[in-house]
């Protein structure tokens, strides 16, 4: 079996050609749009080839989910690594304002669906995210993880509450602003 010689198997990394292009379905279509033929397709590989790399859809959905993972907690880690005056409104508004650049992908990384427990991958990947607001909390490993768990279920719910429509945005608030002045009040 052989693939095009255009085809990023051969001039690069397919596996991150799949995931970035993943990416991009992932966000104008949500997971639904998601399927490896597809994929394959929008890469202009062979519909076999993606299966080198993913064994299956829930192995590419936990491979996405691992990624926007890094990048939120690339993220997260500048922001705390900037010594903001506030680290907690800093990091609290740099939580929501992914979730709302990133909305598919976000609700992709807390799926249900994709549980944590036998996915080390994705285990390590999420615990790095939240070990970054636990250190930036303090306090020994019990108190410091239940602040840690306060803070994110706070931003947490205030994104999905945003993404979700519940929250009204009145004419001309400023989405960044309301976003801190709720986070300032927390």
């Amino acid at each position: 079996m052989s693939t095009s010689a255009n085809s990023p198997y051969h001039h690069g990394n397919l596996r991150q050609a799949l995931l970035e292009a993943a990416l991009i379905i992932l966000e104008k279509e949500g997971e639904v749009g998601l399927g490896l033929r597809d994929l394959a397709r929008a890469v202009g590989v062979s519909a076999a080839a993606p299966y080198r790399h993913f064994d299956s859809r829930a192995a590419l959905l936990e491979a996405l989910a691992v990624t926007g993972f890094q990048r939120f907690s690339a993220a997260m880690e500048a922001v705390a690594a900037s010594n903001p005056p506030d680290p907690m409104a800093a990091l609290g508004k740099t939580y929501v304002l992914f979730a709302l650049s990133n909305a598919n992908l976000f609700r992709l990384m807390f799926s249900p669906q994709l549980k944590k427990d036998g996915r080390p991958g994705l285990r390590m990947a999420a615990d790095a995210a939240f070990d970054t607001l636990r250190h930036v909390v303090g306090g020994d490993m019990q108190t410091g993880r239940i602040k840690a768990l306060a803070a994110w279920a706070k931003v947490h719910g205030l994104s999905i509450l945003l993404l979700d429509g519940q929250i009204a945005l009145r004419a001309g608030e400023d989405t960044e602003a309301l976003i801190a002045e709720i986070i300032g009040s927390l």
